[in-house]
């Protein structure tokens, strides 16, 4: 299992000086979250790929429903040169209660569903170079001849990590069609993450070596290992409570210098 650390909360530069803190102190992984309107999450990420040279840098999570591919596109090869390969982009519907009604993003499930899977399959499209052309529903793209730097050090693409809903088919299909399952539940007070038993339930469902299966917690409320023997392979520890201190960049960098869970 691998460790990583979601940052609940951090200005552009401390995201830099607290990605060096965690690689220094045997992190694998370090993400920040990408909110409607704040602190730019691919400038924050490019900054922790200037100050780190080995850990895994992404969102947790970027919603594509929201964002226009080609933009996605280039920030996400951008940072992925800037780090010599070590981006992986997060993907989910998003949460609407965080500003989406506000700023007059698509809140529809289903139509947020649609424009996530074009935007996607037009990001990979362009990784790969022109020339490129779509027609969606959503989206039209032509081939273009106009100089770009638009290439990604990983190959085939940057990994993609995308949430999958246990028990609804469309959901969990596209999630199993990319890199790694982030599992969760639909029930009556929304989306949760999944349970131990229902992602030990699952487990042989998915595609096997080299997918990812992503748990985000509190690591003294829950056990890694546990987690790591009903299939998962990243523990995202988080620490979300950090965002009502007084210091919350202090708070996470304490953590961080804890080091990642052992048990």
């Amino acid at each position: 299992m691998k460790f990583g650390f979601v940052i609940p909360w951090a200005d552009a530069d401390e995201v830099g000086e607290l990605a060096a803190v965690a690689e220094d102190c045997g992190w694998d992984g370090l993400f920040v979250w990408e909110p409607v309107w704040g602190v730019d999450a691919w400038i924050s990420l490019a900054l922790a790929a200037v100050r780190t040279s080995k850990i895994r840098l992404g969102t947790m999570l970027t919603p594509p429903s929201r964002r226009r591919p080609a933009e996605l596109a280039s920030q996400v090869a951008t940072v992925d040169r800037l780090s010599d390969g070590r981006v992986t982009l997060s993907v989910g519907l998003g949460a609407i209660d965080t500003g989406m009604a506000a700023f007059g993003e698509q809140c529809d499930k289903r139509q947020r569903a649609e424009l996530m899977d074009e935007c996607l399959e037009i990001v990979c499209g362009l990784w790969q170079g022109q020339p490129f052309e779509f027609s969606g529903q959503h989206y039209t793209i032509q081939p273009t001849e106009f100089p770009t730097i638009g290439n990604t050090v990983q190959t085939p693409r940057v990994p993609i990590w995308c949430v999958g809903a246990l028990g609804h088919e469309r959901s969990m299909r596209r999630a199993l069609s990319w890199d790694g399952l982030i599992p969760q539940v639909i029930d009556n007070d929304g989306a949760r993450q999944a349970t131990l038993e229902e992602l030990a339930a699952i487990t042989d469902q998915l595609p096997g070596d080299g997918y990812d299966v992503i748990i985000e917690g509190v690591w003294s409320e829950h056990s890694p290992a546990a987690w790591a023997a009903a299939g998962a392979t990243w523990w995202l520890e988080t620490q979300w409570d950090a965002v009502g201190q007084a210091r919350p960049t202090l708070a996470t960098m304490d953590r961080l210098r804890d080091g990642p869970p052992t048990s």
